[in-house]
């Protein structure tokens, strides 16, 4: 299947799940007027979004959505509320996108729309250096894991999450005792030992990658599952959508994308799998 099919397939069927009449532009109206395009985003989720030694927002998600704001000439403001006030949806006009790495999944599609991908990185499963027993998904059975608060990962482990469009996920486990927290937490727990506090935690590969090169604590025991990233907004402005998904088409055509993805990865994260 071509990477085009791919992707129209998996927009239709993210449209399906969750679609509702649309309102005449109200976001799109109200960016053009104010100048001002308000994201939303993780600010402890490195290295998509975190605080920087200078304490400002930085990261791949950050980048983006400057040159999103760039893009539709327009003012950027960043705010950080928590993720499960994004994921909740009914933003009332506070903000009017989410650049902030999220996985379309059937209940989010009932809130939010998703008008276009931007990354894919994979999930996987992440233990502490010493561990010794857990290889695979299929040894989690009666351990421990980590994963941020309402996470798709939390989904995962509790074998609910359905990704629309992508084919069934495998979920070779039973009886997990899912800890969800902040997911900085997480990897500080997993830190202390082979299951002292966590006996793994489920992130994404970029995230663990950039933690794994910070310190030699943990590593990478398997990969997942495919996990497509979209950009997100609110539900129900069919015009604000596409304008969205034209701009990040646009920047992906035009080499901006790639080249943000390759100054935080060291490789173009922004076509795998789209």
């Amino acid at each position: 299947m071509s990477a085009f099919l791919r992707l129209s397939t998996l927009a239709a069927a993210i449209f399906l799940f969750g679609a509702q009449p649309a309102s005449a532009g109200s976001t799109l109206d109200r960016v053009n007027q104010s100048k001002v395009l308000h994201d939303v985003l993780v600010n402890d989720y490195p290295p998509f979004g975190f605080i920087d030694e200078n304490n400002q927002l930085a990261g791949f998600d950050v980048d983006v959505a400057k040159a999103v704001a760039q893009k539709l000439g327009v003012t950027l403001e960043l705010t950080a509320p928590g993720w499960e006030t994004i994921v909740g949806g009914k933003w009332n006009g506070r903000w009017d996108v989410c650049i902030c790495s999220m996985t379309p999944n059937s209940e989010r599609a009932k809130v939010l729309d998703f008008p276009a991908p931007y990354y894919s990185s994979p999930a996987v499963l992440v233990v502490n250096k010493d561990e010794k027993n857990i290889k695979s998904a299929a040894d989690l059975s009666n351990k421990k894991v980590g994963v941020g608060i309402g996470s798709s990962y939390e989904n995962y482990l509790n074998k609910t999450l359905v990704i629309p469009g992508a084919k069934p996920i495998d979920f070779p486990f039973n009886h997990v005792q899912i800890i969800p927290t902040d997911e900085t937490v997480a990897f500080q727990n997993l830190a202390l030992g082979a299951g002292t506090r966590l006996d793994a935690v489920v992130s994404d590969l970029a995230t663990a990658k950039a933690r794994i090169a910070k310190t030699s604590s943990f590593r990478i025991a398997a990969e997942l599952y495919a996990e497509p990233n979209w950009v997100a907004t609110d539900k129900g402005d069919a015009e604000w959508n596409k304008k969205v998904a034209d701009t990040i088409n646009a920047l992906r055509a035009d080499g901006t994308l790639a080249k943000i993805s390759q100054h935080w990865f060291g490789e173009d994260i922004t076509r795998a799998s789209l």
